[in-house]
């Protein structure tokens, strides 16, 4: 324990320099800025500086995408306050209380609340990254290539179920990119696969051009096809946070932060299911039901501290295990891959400081969104008079550089523009990009988990269903797909609700 602590406070004082400092304030910057305009997403903002700051040190470039991620997050609360368009789907629980409040004249209001909120769920969420992140750690350490493999599955699973309305598509998304991760040489005997005889597919899609692609250039095609957004709403009073409000409503920015945690460590939940599941037990313990809708601070609060405390649920399961939560924290585990740090059970035997430092990192980062929220509203708000006809094609170009620079191969430019094409019609008919991004990430590990169990297994099947933890993947994995098989379903719901009855009545007996 006590190493932990001096393990983390040097982690702190390793980023005390006026250097680092500015990279974190530039990356939350850049992702506020993001995060403001509709349609470009934390996932976008994170891909983007991925390729920008390919040439810096680890942690210097990891500090920069993790400001930007929580950066971006918090600035989509502003468009969906003075907009009533979320900046990022994770704003979206925000738009109608934070809206209601800004057509009685109070945008600057809902704004520190906005702000207050977002930076003590973000604290809380450290503390959840110090504390729970090395323990999952160790006990990943008893994960061998039986156990990886339902893990990955499990996160493609819970991907295609959970994200978007109908899970259908989720899973034929996540199927998809663990097809498209198994485009070229195979992990273990260097064979080619689904390359057809074309020699530049031999070295795979590579995975940031996939990414630029699904998020970028998708972006910038649906935006161009959106309808002109309205007119924005000015702010007249002082986004100064009344912290009387914050001590009023301390019990929800508790609960929701912890909501927001443990929905990020679920792998593929978004920071959007945070927000809403925060919302609703707001909602349902309020004295003030009828409130929520029409500007209620409680409401407001709730939503901005379950996004913004489920980032740091999401790194966790990223760090420990390999296994992104969502698709910014999966890019964002891309870039730790690219920059030679390998998430995963291992990271505390290769890398034993990192997690502390990624500690320090969102920590800043949630200072830098307080300082900016604070004292750079006014000054970022111009970002969203700029014309998409005038911002849309620069981002395109930051796309298109972005794929070519990591490699300098002119293929993954085809490659970026052919996912975004393919992304951006996909998305219109209602398929999300999140399993897609899992699928990508989690691929290779679960194709190399399979080989490998077969080879140490002399083809037997058996390892992966009777080894302990393999048992209890396979059982949970299985169990969320029947979940969606309207037979099983209602019995599942029949069951529990003779449970409760059952329980019901027992309880009524004694009394």
């Amino acid at each position: 324990m006590f190493q932990g602590l001096a393990d983390l406070g040097n982690a702190y004082l390793s980023f005390m320099n006026p250097l680092t400092l500015a990279y974190g304030l530039g990356g939350a910057f850049v992702g506020i800025t993001m995060g403001m305009l509709p349609g470009l997403s934390a996932t976008l903002a994170i891909a983007l500086l991925t390729t920008l700051t390919i040439k810096l040190q680890a942690n210097d470039a990891i500090l920069v995408l993790i400001c930007s991620y929580v950066g971006a997050l918090y600035g989509g609360s502003r468009t969906a306050i003075l907009l009533n368009i979320p900046g990022t789907a994770a704003n979206a629980a925000s738009c109608a209380d934070g809206y209601a409040l800004a057509l009685r004249g109070e945008a600057g209001r809902a704004i520190g609340i906005a702000t207050s909120g977002a930076f003590v769920s973000t604290l809380i969420g450290v503390l959840c990254l110090a504390a729970f992140t090395p323990m999952l750690a160790e006990v990943a350490l008893q994960f061998g290539a039986f156990e990886f493999f339902w893990l990955a599955l499990f996160g493609v699973t819970m991907s295609g179920s959970i994200v978007g309305k109908d899970p259908l598509k989720g899973w034929l998304m996540g199927l998809l990119g663990l097809f498209i991760a198994q485009v070229g040489q195979e992990g273990l005997y260097a064979f080619d696969r689904f390359t057809f005889g074309w020699d530049q597919l031999s070295g795979g899609i590579a995975l940031i051009p996939a990414l630029v692609g699904a998020f970028g250039m998708a972006e910038v095609l649906t935006t161009l096809a959106q309808p002109v957004e309205r007119k924005m709403i000015e702010l007249k009073d002082s986004v100064l946070p009344r912290w009387r409000e914050v001590v009023q409503y301390k019990w929800t920015v508790l609960r929701s932060g912890i909501i927001g945690v443990l929905t990020g460590l679920l792998p593929g939940v978004g920071e959007d299911s945070g927000a809403w599941m925060s919302y609703a037990a707001a909602k349902a313990v309020s004295k003030e039901k009828e409130q929520f809708g029409k500007g209620s601070i409680d409401g407001l609060m709730a939503a901005e501290t379950g996004d913004m405390a489920s980032i740091p649920g999401h790194i966790i399961p990223s760090l420990a295990l390999g296994i992104p939560g969502s698709a910014p924290s999966a890019v964002l585990m891309a870039a730790m891959i690219i920059h030679g740090i390998q998430p995963g059970p291992m990271l505390m035997i290769q890398h034993p400081q990192f997690i502390y430092h990624v500690v320090a990192m969102t920590t800043l980062a949630s200072i830098a969104i307080l300082l900016f929220g604070l004292f750079g509203v006014r000054p970022l708000l111009k970002v969203l008079r700029v014309r998409r006809a005038i911002l849309m094609p620069i981002v395109f170009l930051l796309c298109t550089v972005g794929a070519f620079a990591t490699a300098s191969r002119l293929f993954d430019i085809y490659a970026m523009l052919a996912i975004g094409v393919g992304a951006f019609f996909l998305r219109r008919r209602g398929y999300e990009m999140a399993p897609l991004v899992l699928g990508l990430v989690l691929g290779p590990l679960l194709d190399k988990s399979l080989r490998r169990g077969l080879v140490l297994s002399d083809g037997n099947l058996a390892p992966f269903f009777t080894r302990p933890i393999s048992m209890a993947f396979a059982a949970v994995t299985i169990f969320t797909i029947l979940l969606y098989v309207p037979a099983f379903k209602g019995a599942v719901v029949r069951t529990r609700a003779a449970v409760t009855d059952g329980v019901r009545s027992l309880f009524a007996r004694q009394a």
